[in-house]
C-alpha cells in the first residue's frame, strides 16, 4: 500500500498568503505583543482569583455581644431595655454610624453591633465589613478584605479586552473591505472584535464607576443610600480627600498598588471620617478623637480611639482644637441621643 503523508500546509503558497493576510509579519511587533498579552492574561486571572477566593471579612469579636446581653436582649420587650442594652455595650467601641431613626446599628441574625461600612449580606448569610454589594460574577461578596483585588480585577479584564479589540481592529478593518481571504478564519476575527469592544465597553463604565467611588471613599451601598452619623446624614462622612481616600484602599507603599497583594489599611472595623456635625449647637469634635469628660455619654463620639492605622490618615493635613466651651456645648447637646431599635440589612 502506498504510503500518503499528510501535506503540510505551510508548504502549500495559497496557505501562506492566507497566513500573511491575517497575521503579523514582523518578529519584533509579535514579540511585544506576546508579552503583553500573556502579562495582561496573567494579571487579569491571578486578580480574578483573589477577588473570587479570597473570604470577606466579618465583625470582629468585640462587637459580638456577651452571653449576658443576649440574654437581656431576649429576656426584655423591645424598647428601651433593648437600647440600654446596646448602649451599654456599644459605648467603648469605635462606631459612629447610626440607623436612620438614630438608633445603634445591630443585627439580629448575626447577633452584633455593626461595626461602621458593614452590612448584613443576604445571600452569604453575614455582616461583611465594608460591605460593597454582592457580586453575582465572582460568587463572593465584595467588602474590605477584597475590594482592591475586585478593582484591579476589573482594570486588568478592561485592559485585556481593550488590547484584543486594538490587535484585531486591523484585521476587522480589512473584513469590511473585502481584504481578508474567504475562510473561516474572518468570522473568528469578526466575532473576536464585537466580543472584546462590547466587553470593554462595558467594564470601562464599571470600572469609571467604581474610580469615581474610591475617589469619594464611598461603598456602592453608600453611594445609594448616605451614612448616618449622629447628628444626621452625610454623603461624604467617610471622605478624607482623593490622596488619602486612595491610600485607604490600595496602602502606603505604591510597589502594591498594582498587584493583587492585600495593602489596604486598617482592619475593617473603624475608619476616619471627616467633620459630619451639622448641628450649629453641637461642637467641631473630629472622629476618633477624645473629649476630656470621663461619662461616655457625654462623648460626641465613643470613647475607644481608632486604630493607628486610621488615625494616621488624620494627622497630616488636619488640625483640631477642643476648650472648656466645647464641653459644655457637648453635654447640652448629648443629653437626650435618640436611640431607638430598628433592624438593617
Amino acid at each position: 500500500m502506498k504510503h500518503r503523508t499528510p501535506v503540510n500546509w505551510l508548504l502549500d503558497p495559497h496557505k501562506r498568503i492566507i497566513n500573511k493576510a491575517v497575521s503579523m509579519e514582523d518578529i519584533g511587533e509579535q514579540v511585544v505583543c506576546l508579552i503583553a498579552y500573556h502579562l495582561l492574561f496573567a494579571m487579569f486571572v491571578w486578580s480574578y482569583w483573589k477577588t473570587i477566593f479570597t473570604l470577606p471579612m466579618n465583625p470582629s469579636k468585640e462587637f459580638h455581644l456577651s452571653y449576658a446581653e443576649k440574654e437581656l436582649l431576649e429576656r426584655e420587650p423591645r424598647g428601651e431595655a433593648h437600647q440600654e442594652v446596646l448602649r451599654r455595650a456599644a459605648k467603648d467601641l469605635p462606631i459612629y454610624t447610626r440607623t436612620m431613626s438614630g438608633a445603634i446599628r445591630y443585627c439580629d441574625r448575626c447577633q452584633l453591633i455593626k461595626p461602621d461600612r458593614c452590612h448584613h449580606c443576604s445571600v452569604c448569610d453575614k455582616c461583611i465589613l465594608k460591605m460593597d454589594h454582592h457580586c453575582p460574577w465572582v460568587n463572593n461578596c465584595v467588602g474590605f478584605s477584597n475590594y482592591k483585588f475586585f478593582l484591579l480585577f476589573l482594570a486588568y479584564s478592561l485592559l485585556y479586552c481593550l488590547f484584543i479589540a486594538a490587535t484585531d481592529l486591523q484585521y476587522f478593518i480589512k473584513f469590511w473591505t473585502n481584504g481578508l481571504p474567504d475562510t473561516q478564519a474572518k468570522f473568528h476575527i469578526m466575532f473576536l472584535f464585537f466580543a472584546a469592544a462590547m466587553f470593554s465597553v462595558s467594564l470601562s463604565s464599571l470600572f469609571g464607576y467604581h474610580c469615581w467611588l474610591v475617589s469619594k471613599n464611598k461603598s456602592t451601598l453608600e453611594a445609594f443610600r448616605s451614612p448616618v452619623f449622629r447628628h444626621g446624614t452625610d454623603k461624604n462622612g467617610f471622605s478624607l480627600g482623593f490622596s488619602k481616600n486612595m491610600r485607604q484602599v490600595f496602602g502606603d507603599e505604591e510597589k502594591y498598588w498594582l498587584l493583587p497583594i492585600f495593602s489596604s489599611l486598617g482592619d475593617g472595623c473603624s475608619f476616619p471620617t471627616c467633620l459630619v456635625n451639622q448641628d450649629p449647637e453641637q461642637p467641631s469634635t473630629p472622629a476618633g478623637l477624645n473629649s476630656t469628660s470621663k461619662n461616655p455619654e457625654n462623648h460626641q463620639f465613643p470613647a475607644k480611639p481608632l486604630r493607628e492605622s486610621q488615625s494616621h490618615l488624620l494627622t497630616d493635613s488636619q488640625s483640631w482644637t477642643e476648650g472648656s466651651t466645647n464641653l459644655g456645648k457637648d453635654k447640652a447637646g448629648m443629653s437626650n441621643p435618640a436611640l431607638t431599635m430598628e433592624n438593617e440589612t
